[in-house]
């Protein structure tokens, strides 16, 4: 048995690519599948949604699990190569390279080969972390143009830092900084994140990005995943272990930050932060038993947690509990624990068996 898994829908993954599809139509989809597809399982995720144009990975361990998973699609790699032994694996993996500094051109133009890679050369239009700055990318560019093998395909992408916010601007700053750069190129560009696939068509150009939207939900702050049609494709569960009676006055977990205004009947939950579970997460956090909302009381431990089910009063060990997913939301969960959704999938941990259905 099984005290705890995360429930992977892969018709919800294939429910949300065709989504995605419809509000960028025409546009080719590079599904982002770092992080161990956030935390829905790299493998996984990815042969469930074989039907993507592409699949954007940050490591080079990510893009050999994939290959040897069977993923013959293309596989983007977002941070690209930093050494000669990379550049090789990479070349035996046939990946895209993301180009976003002189290190990496430097590699291209000394390492010699016959291998054409395709490339990205990535610019920096605002986000200042990674890519080429405006006045950087001409020469750059440039220099890709002249490898001695010159890329089989070389296309153009930037990384948008404020997609989610509500007016706007700063996706129009940084589109007013990409277009005369890649004006004339006659080059394929990608721009869109989820946020930007969902609300700003302007950014779709050739390529889009999504990633958190692929898992159903909403990049936005104050707005759901099934607002965009999206449906949610981790269900996180648990299990009751023990159901405890504690009179009025008790303080709950470490610290006692909790403490019963009445005789309480508590549910003990085989979930914790050894799960993933963020011990931020406050007094009154809603999980669910059965079709019930239940608050979570005291602080997250390693391996438990606890809930007042005195409302519920036929909760029993070995019943179903669900910490987020396909009845509740994980971004309503995320908010409880002052974060992002994104943080707590990517926080489940290796202990937590992935189950793809």
């Amino acid at each position: 048995m099984r005290l705890i898994r995360a429930r992977i829908d892969s018709a919800a993954l294939r429910s949300n690519l065709r989504v995605i599809r419809a509000c960028a139509p025409g546009r080719r989809v590079m599904a982002v599948v770092k992080a161990n597809a956030y935390g829905h399982g790299l493998t996984g995720t990815a042969l469930a949604l074989a039907d993507a144009d592409a699949f954007a990975v940050a490591r080079l361990e990510e893009a050999m699990a994939l290959r040897e998973a069977g993923l013959r699609r293309r596989i983007v790699l977002l941070e690209g190569v930093f050494d000669a032994a990379q550049l090789q694996e990479a070349a035996r993996l046939d990946l895209d390279l993301v180009v976003h500094q002189d290190l990496q051109l430097a590699l291209l133009e000394t390492q010699p080969s016959e291998r054409r890679y395709r490339l990205w050369l990535k610019v920096d239009t605002g986000m200042n972390r990674l890519g080429f700055r405006p006045e950087q990318f001409r020469a750059a560019w440039q220099r890709l143009t002249r490898l001695s093998a010159p890329p089989l395909e070389l296309r153009v992408l930037t990384h948008l830092a404020g997609a989610d916010e509500e007016d706007g601007s700063f996706t129009r700053e940084q589109l007013a900084r990409l277009e005369p750069l890649v004006q004339g190129l006659n080059v394929e560009v990608s721009i869109a994140n989820s946020a930007a696939i969902l609300s700003q068509p302007t950014t779709h150009a050739h390529w889009v990005r999504p990633g958190l939207a692929l898992y159903g939900i909403s990049p936005f702050p104050q707005r759901r995943g099934r607002e965009f049609g999206l449906k949610p494709a981790m269900t996180l569960e648990s299990t009751v272990i023990a159901v405890r009676e504690l009179p009025a006055g008790e303080r709950v977990g470490y610290g006692g930050t909790w403490r019963a205004s009445r005789p309480t009947r508590l549910a003990i939950i085989a979930a914790g932060y050894g799960d993933g579970l963020l011990r931020s997460l406050s007094n009154g956090a809603p999980m669910l038993i059965g079709a019930r909302r239940v608050p979570l009381v005291g602080r997250v431990s390693m391996d438990m947690i606890a809930a007042d089910v005195t409302e519920l009063p036929g909760v029993s060990v070995g019943d179903r509990v669900e910490l987020w997913g396909a009845g509740l939301a994980v971004e309503e969960v995320a908010a409880a624990g002052g974060t992002i959704a994104y943080e707590l999938l990517c926080a489940v941990s290796q202990r937590v068996p992935i189950e793809l259905i």
